[in-house]
């Protein structure tokens, strides 16, 4: 059994014409560093997928300070308008190639953490907060998925 842990970004600055170049607000870099202890606490995510978006690589940054990872990539399949089908089969395939990862961190945006925790767990769309993350047990010998929980930085305790 493997964990997949969808997370949406800290709180970024309003939206504007660059969407890819919107940054963390001091109160998304507090949700990133808080979860980060709390991911280190409850789960020690081994492997992090992360959009290649400014907010989503600093809200990766901030978990990165308190876990470490022995697999890491930017992924262009998880920026807001990705196709949830293309990344749950990427991110299987690289949970196949990669056994030693036990724990897969996703760090991405709305609309696609909530539609891949539906592509990977089938009747499953959570909302996200902001630095907001999904449980999802995975069974890699059948590619099978359970959603488990959400947990938001307003309500983890570290």
């Amino acid at each position: 059994m493997k964990t997949i842990l969808i997370m949406r970004h800290g709180e970024a600055t309003p939206m504007q014409a660059d969407d890819a170049s919107r940054n963390l607000t001091s109160v998304g870099q507090q949700q990133a560093e808080k979860m980060g202890l709390w991911l280190q606490a409850t789960h020690a995510p081994s492997a992090l997928l992360v959009s290649p978006y400014i907010r989503a690589q600093q809200t990766a940054d901030g978990v990165k300070k308190h876990n470490a990872f022995l697999f890491e990539e930017t992924c262009t399949d998880i920026v807001p308008e990705g196709n949830p089908q293309i990344a749950g089969d990427y991110l299987e395939t690289l949970i196949a190639m990669y056994p030693q990862c036990d724990t897969w961190l996703v760090v991405a945006h709305m609309p696609i953490v909530s539609y891949l925790v539906d592509q990977l767990s089938i009747g499953n769309m959570p909302i996200f907060n902001t630095g907001a993350v999904a449980v999802i047990s995975y069974d890699e010998s059948n590619q099978k998925s359970q959603y488990l929980s959400i947990h938001a930085p307003n309500n983890v305790e570290i």
